[in-house]
């Protein structure tokens, strides 16, 4: 048996005396909280001297409207001692509780409307529901039903009952050292000698602390954090917009045909709102209908502008970099966007109708598709993938476009996100003569692996046990 502390040895000491009872009985006479009780009993209980028994009790409370129901019946019951032969209505509507009782007799199949005429079904009676009202503790399935409609809270107390084992009675027989412990030592203590003399507290060096879970930031905002991070370190300004933006800016000012299929309802977020074209948009519409005085041929057909005035919850942060380059046409521009975007999508384990993405612009008079590569090569080094590679890709508005892969042991190579050089189609009727690289990314991908999940969902679940589990992320260069 392991060496007992002092309060142990004072738990059992009172427990021989009062026998089975109570942490809140025992803490009065331990001068202790309940908590600290309990806690010493189940020590108590690893040395097989005491027994604790955790019991949980149910019971319920009634909200303010439940209150008010108890006292005058349930809306339904006032509702329905007004029914009568030739009832109208009309006649009901006017009384206080027909909004809500109305529709709990409908939905009981209580009563029947004809000709603007009601009735009650024979046998009708709402007499369950008072009494489960009345006694929830007695009411059965009907308390839940009333729980749902805000009438009746549920509560839990939870007691401890503790007792002596034969093995405890035993040990206060042989006698227990009920002296203070000390687990301090003076200054006078030690130049004195009196320590030598002293009871003192004995420590369990291999014994484990009890976890602390202190407030710590998301795992996910963590990573999102972190990949701000790195950008600002890589000289990148961060950029803002709203999550509703126009049609012009989200599609038509990146070359996307007003006929793609990303365009349509069940890929994109509608919404009434419109809004007027910025200045300049015949440029834009110009390129699209036959290339404008580029060497472009445009996508041809028919440019509407009332399509390009729509409101969509943006389908990309890229959106927001379009109207940043639109303002600032001249280099250098080095700028990234972190934001939410949203999607028709179908919720899957790797799937969610929003997400958050990464975009990054670079524009200056000589950078190249070679200093586009270096620059994801970096970031993705920097985020802890030793491996990247790329490979050719197609993309409405960028060309040449690529897709950047990074090598995730156990797994193998996962494509991150789509990169390129804005097109001509592009850049031209924005009046900027420079190369613009480009890139976005899926950060939630990125976090799915820091984090080893294998469900998108599971980052944005109100999971207690993941949140305290999950180590606050400190850059190691590796995944």
């Amino acid at each position: 048996m392991a060496e007992l502390t002092q309060n142990e040895k004072r738990l059992l000491a009172v427990l021989a005396r009062e026998g089975n009872a109570e942490a809140l009985h025992l803490a009065r006479h331990l001068e202790a909280t309940s908590d600290a009780v309990v806690q010493w009993a189940y020590l108590a209980m690893d040395n097989g001297l005491a027994t604790v028994d955790r019991i949980v009790e149910k019971g319920f409370v009634y909200t303010d409207e439940g209150k008010k129901y108890c006292e005058h019946g349930l809306p339904e019951t006032q509702l329905m001692e007004k029914i009568g032969s030739g009832t109208t209505l009309a006649e009901l509507q006017k009384h206080e509780a027909f909004r809500i009782g109305f529709g709990q007799l409908r939905k009981k199949g209580l009563v029947v409307v004809k000709d603007g005429s009601v009735s009650n079904v024979d046998g009708a009676s709402t007499s369950e529901d008072e009494i489960a009202l009345k006694n929830p503790g007695e009411g059965g399935p009907r308390v839940k039903e009333l729980i749902k409609r805000g009438l009746l809270q549920e509560t839990e107390a939870i007691r401890y009952s503790i007792a002596i084992t034969p093995a405890g009675e035993l040990a206060v027989k042989q006698g227990l050292d009920l002296r203070e412990e000390i687990g301090t030592l003076t200054r006078d203590q030690i130049l004195s000698g009196a320590w030598k003399n002293a009871s003192l507290r004995k420590y369990d060096i291999a014994k484990l602390p009890k976890k602390a879970y202190p407030g710590k930031i998301h795992p996910y905002q963590r990573i999102i954090a972190e990949m701000r991070e790195i950008l600002l370190e890589m000289g990148f300004s961060e950029l803002y917009g709203g999550i509703v933006q126009q049609s012009f800016w989200n599609f038509d000012a990146l070359f996307q045909p007003q006929d793609h299929p990303a365009r349509e309802m069940q890929d994109t977020f509608y919404l009434k709102e419109t809004l007027p074209l910025p200045k300049g948009y015949e440029k834009v519409k110009a390129m699209h209908i036959s290339g404008g005085e580029t060497s472009s041929t445009g996508w041809g057909g028919i440019w509407r502008e009332e399509k390009a005035e729509q409101c969509v919850l943006r389908t990309h942060t890229t959106s927001v970099s379009i109207q940043y380059l639109a303002r600032n046409p001249n280099p250098p521009v080095k700028a990234f966007c972190i934001g939410r975007v949203y999607r028709r999508e179908t919720i899957d384990t790797t799937h969610l109708a929003e997400f958050e993405q990464l975009e990054g612009i670079v524009m200056d008079e000589d950078v190249n598709f070679g200093n586009l590569l270096g620059i994801l090569r970096e970031f993705y080094h920097r985020m802890g993938f030793e491996g990247v590679r790329f490979k050719p890709s197609y993309y409405p508005y960028t060309e040449p476009s690529l897709d950047a892969e990074v090598f995730v042991e156990g797994i193998g190579w996962i494509e991150m996100g789509g990169a390129g050089i804005f097109r001509e189609e592009v850049t031209a009727p924005l009046g900027i003569n420079y190369p613009v690289l480009a890139w976005g990314l899926g950060v939630s991908r990125i976090a799915m692996l820091r984090l080893g999940l294998k469900d998108l969902r599971q980052l944005h679940h109100s999971d207690i046990a993941f949140l305290r589990e999950t180590p606050a992320f400190r850059r190691t260069g590796g995944v």
